[in-house]
């Protein structure tokens, strides 16, 4: 009983070409180069923080904003080694990276593929949307690495407006055309935004699947909840073991924004008719709403991360499972059944991860980034043979 006390809880995101996981002691991502290397970046996350920070409510909201941060950190990451390939293959890296490079592939004809810049723009603009919904478990601490700066700032912004300021203004919209006649902070117009907003989440996720890179993104993800339910499953992390779990996962980031938008309906519900009314037209008062609003978006999520905590630990079997059936059927988009090769990528980050939870205090604050020809070498390597757990 003591070895399950101790077992660690791993947490994951899935990257460009690669996977992120963390633990209490490590967070650790590893990608796959064009050439068929995997490139592992390993380091201690600090000590948890104690006092209000891992109060509930509290520790909700300071749980999505280190994810945010973090994940769009990893992604970056990522980004550059997936740009340096492109750079070094003169754009040619766009076709399939999941596997080493076959000796027969210059016998097969090459398809051509939209410049790198076609789908740059979009899938910047995504960092923090894919951050979320690839993203699973508790806030790991920072990597260290540096933001974008201005360009992370915008894409937050993107993110607000297309979940935010589009639902209420789609609201509107509908209320108008069929002149409902409902007030701004009715339970029916809070219920046409919520509505409205599940249809933007499910329309901007099959939209941005479209994107090869994307859709590669969900993959990993899907690996990722592969690799990580293998874990919880006590099985050895081995592609054959992995490949057998589901791609869905309760504790996904996913899940956590379908139920944002459903949280959202009961707060603003209740909160609507005791906000003030801006004095004005219909237009000012839309307006006035949507900013009298944001300061709640915290709390919405603190919310949101205790419920789904508790729907993950009490409702993954029997009856309640239907509670989760949301979240999983948006998952359907945001993961995807995953190559043998992404598998392994998953699971070399969870061993990476492992690697520092098994040595505890014998291991330094901060390794070098390490390259291996192949999963085969990293296996053969005796810090990643030893995390079987």
């Amino acid at each position: 009983m003591s070895q399950e006390v101790a077992r660690p809880y791993i947490g994951g995101q899935a990257v460009i070409e690669g996977v992120m996981m963390r633990s209490p002691r490590s967070l650790s991502i590893v990608c796959r180069r064009r050439s068929g290397e995997l490139v592992v970046r390993e380091r201690a996350a600090p000590t948890l923080a104690q006092g209000p920070r891992t109060w509930p409510l509290v520790r909700g909201m300071v749980t999505v904003v280190e994810s945010l941060k973090l994940g769009s950190q990893a992604l970056r990451w990522s980004a550059d080694l997936y740009e340096q390939d492109l750079d070094d293959d003169g754009g040619s890296a766009r076709q399939s990276r999941a596997t080493p490079p076959n000796p027969h592939d210059d016998d097969k004809p090459k398809s051509k593929k939209t410049p790198p810049s076609a789908s740059n723009v979009l899938t910047a603009l995504s960092l923090p949307i894919l951050s979320l919904v690839t993203s699973g478990g508790e806030a790991a601490p920072s990597t260290g690495s540096k933001g974008a700066g201005g360009f992370g700032f915008i894409s937050i912004l993107f993110a607000v407006g297309l979940f935010v300021a589009a639902p209420q203004a789609g609201a509107e919209g509908i209320n108008k055309l069929f002149d409902l006649g409902l007030p701004i902070g009715s339970p029916g117009f809070q219920a046409l935004t919520g509505a409205a907003k599940l249809l933007i989440v499910v329309g901007y996720m099959l939209l941005i699947r479209q994107v090869a890179e994307i859709r590669r993104v969900f993959q990993y993800h899907g690996a990722e909840h592969k690799a990580i339910s293998t874990y919880e499953a006590h099985e050895e992390l081995t592609v054959e073991n992995a490949a057998k779990k589901t791609t869905l996962h309760a504790r996904c980031g996913t899940t956590f924004l379908v139920m944002v938008a459903l949280v959202s309906i009961l707060v603003f519900s209740a909160i609507g008719a005791f906000l003030p009314t801006i004095p004005g037209g219909r237009l000012a008062q839309s307006v006035g709403f949507f900013f009298m609003k944001l300061p709640f978006l915290p709390f919405i999520a603190a919310i949101t991360y205790e419920l789904q905590r508790f729907f993950a630990r009490f409702c993954t079997v029997g009856p309640l499972q239907v509670l989760l059936w949301p979240g999983f059927l948006v998952q359907k988009i945001t993961t995807a059944e995953p190559e043998h090769a992404q598998l392994e990528v998953a699971l070399a980050s969870l061993r990476a991860t492992l690697w520092r939870e098994a040595a505890a205090q014998g291991a330094p604050a901060e390794v070098p980034d390490r390259v291996f020809p192949d999963y085969g070498r990293l296996l053969a390597d005796p810090g990643y043979v030893g995390a079987r757990v």
